[in-house]
């Protein structure tokens, strides 16, 4: 395979090393990459992403790894390349209900995405024999525990079809260098009560790293 320059390089940001492992057996080697942790949390993804690239030289900044599904939207081990990066908690609560920072006017919770070049990902993905879909990912702070928490937040954002808790960190630091961001998130566990039984983590780095293989054959 031929070296890859500098201005060429694509980095992936996951969460933990199991991510990063399956995101690494994907690209079997394709030197466009670099794979590196963000830690868990978007502070943490945040700065860590940030550090990353201080080095310069990236086209292209993603955000990977397992997260939880909305049961409408996504299915057990699908593939979320997300068509909206959404920080879900940021705002305040109020006597009407939640306000995002947006409605607040201190700023915005939403990244947005080149949209044809998500759906590009998304049809491969299909066309590879893969579960996918095209959806806002949400960001939070607190994973979703309960069933009330899923339906508010399906409710306030139509479509949400993750949830997951580093992509609006890795985002903002992309955005700063105006980069362009995308997300993937395989689907380990549904949104609602956490039923550990019912999560498929194996399924879901397997198909992280079959999502990554794909990847590497469209970008």
């Amino acid at each position: 395979m031929e070296h890859t320059t500098s201005d060429e390089r694509i980095l992936v940001m996951t969460a933990v090393e199991g991510e990063r492992e399956a995101v690494l057996r994907g690209l079997k080697g394709d030197t466009r990459f670099v794979v590196e942790l963000a830690g868990v949390g978007a502070p943490s993804a945040a700065a860590s992403t940030a550090q990353a690239l201080a080095t310069g030289g990236y086209r292209l900044v993603i955000s990977a790894g397992i997260g939880g599904g909305f049961a409408e939207v996504a299915a057990l081990e699908s593939v979320v390349v997300a068509d909206a990066i959404i920080a879900a908690d940021l705002g305040a609560e109020t006597a009407e209900g939640f306000s995002s920072v947006d409605e607040l006017g201190f700023g915005s919770s939403r990244i947005a995405v080149n949209a044809a070049a998500t759906q590009r990902f998304v049809q491969a993905l299909r066309d590879a024999g893969q579960m996918a879909v095209a959806g806002p990912i949400l960001t939070v702070s607190t994973a979703t525990g309960t069933a009330a928490t899923a339906e508010r937040l399906a409710k306030r954002i139509p479509g949400a079809a993750a949830e997951a808790m580093e992509g609006y960190g890795v985002a903002v630091a992309a955005n700063r260098l105006e980069l362009p961001m995308m997300e993937i998130r395989t689907i380990s566990n549904a949104v609602g009560p956490r039923d550990r039984a019912a999560w498929r983590i194996k399924e879901a780095l397997q198909a992280l790293e079959a999502a990554f293989s794909t990847l590497t054959e469209v970008i």
